[in-house]
């Protein structure tokens, strides 16, 4: 099997249309034809629109652009300059098509290029055949976008699904795609949001490509269930009891800061699905100086004897100090109370202690006397 990729800079003007043939200008950058024993299996267009156009392409839906089917590349929002650079693909269906008027790059681009102004009613220049596979704009600060369910499925895949109806690698590019929906879409992760997503998606694979999925769409469902159980319990708590928090990117982590009596602190929450165990750290705001390492190690291990719920940790590398509480549920289901037992305990302890971790760390109190005053 051979497989290779023509690609062609057009950087022209060229005139698309949406589903009621209303013109949509765009400037065309590049051109790319993927080949596979002979047979044309993909062809990507990139092009250029200002964000005035892209609004309105994002409000229509055009390119099939569904808000079903993307995922964030980044946090950032697009701003009203520069240019927004979109990458599409041809649907399967229309490949024939092209293949028929070109043999090579050089006739595709011309072909698509002459269509424009010789017959711009085409199918092949509707905004409904084109699949959005990544929008990007590059800003100072980085890149801002995001990418399609598109983007996850090779062409070879999809040109085979829209011919066959075979199924296997799509739901394997579903369950890729869903768990990075899930990690960059916090505030929506939760069972009733997935199954509607799952729903919108696997609906829009049988318009596509006659694909039926329903089989594997239930096998989803339930891993999707099974795999972000603790998690969804876990910002649901956390919701609920009012924490303002953040997810660290592409884990199931979140981070937010305690106030107590005796100071702040930032605090991390993980839920370990495969494990079945949720963790809950408050993390020390002071850091051990190497030369009070071992005093602090000593007065953690007396803080530490006779401990129910968590544990003090002391890292001897960097001096970093954190309490640690956690559950293993494993045959059962973890709950808000035992999330609030968990976290309660936790920030309770750093808040007690702390004062004597300073003691030590001042040289104001031996490690014995700086629990004697604690604990006292």
């Amino acid at each position: 099997m051979t497989t290779k990729t023509e690609h062609c800079h057009l950087n022209s003007d060229l005139t698309l249309h949406d589903r009621t043939t209303t013109p949509l200008p765009i400037h065309a950058v590049a051109l790319a034809l993927t080949i596979q024993d002979d047979e044309l299996i993909e062809c990507r267009l990139t092009f250029q629109v200002n964000p005035e156009l892209y609004e309105h392409i994002e409000t229509e839906a055009l390119f099939n652009l569904k808000p079903e089917v993307r995922n964030p590349l980044s946090p950032r929002e697009f701003l009203p300059e520069p240019d927004i650079k979109i990458e599409t693909t041809l649907k399967p269906d229309l490949l024939p098509r092209l293949a028929g008027h070109a043999t090579n790059i050089d006739e595709a681009a011309n072909y698509i290029l002459n269509l424009s102004q010789e017959q711009p009613d085409d199918p092949l220049l509707s905004t409904e055949n084109w699949l959005a596979l990544s929008v990007k704009q590059l800003q100072e600060s980085g890149e801002a976008g995001y990418r399609t369910l598109w983007d996850y499925i090779s062409p070879a895949a999809l040109a085979q699904a829209a011919t066959s109806g075979s199924s296997e690698e799509i739901s394997e590019v579903i369950v890729n795609f869903f768990k990075d929906w899930t990690e960059a879409n916090l505030s929506e992760a939760t069972q009733k949001a997935t199954s509607q997503m799952l729903e919108r998606i696997t609906n829009f694979f049988k318009d596509l490509a006659d694909v039926n999925l329903d089989e594997q769409v239930e096998i989803l469902q339930q891993n999707i269930s099974k795999s972000t159980q603790i998690f969804e319990e876990m910002v649901n708590f956390f919701k609920e009891d009012e924490w303002p928090f953040v997810q660290i990117e592409a884990n199931q982590i979140l981070e937010m800061v305690f106030h107590g009596e005796n100071g702040e602190w930032k605090c991390y929450a993980q839920a370990r699905e495969e494990e079945k165990q949720f963790v809950f750290y408050s993390l020390c705001p002071v850091k051990v100086p190497k030369r009070k390492r071992r005093a602090v190690g000593e007065f953690m291990s007396r803080a530490n004897y006779g401990m129910i719920i968590g544990n003090f940790e002391l890292d001897f590398t960097d001096g970093e100090i954190r309490y640690k509480t956690s559950i293993d549920v494993e045959g059962d289901r973890l709950t808000s109370a035992l999330i609030r037992q968990l976290v309660d305990a936790n920030v309770t302890m750093m808040d007690k202690y702390l004062p004597g971790i300073n003691l030590v760390i001042d040289g104001e109190a031996s490690p014995e006397d700086a629990i004697a005053q604690i604990e006292s």
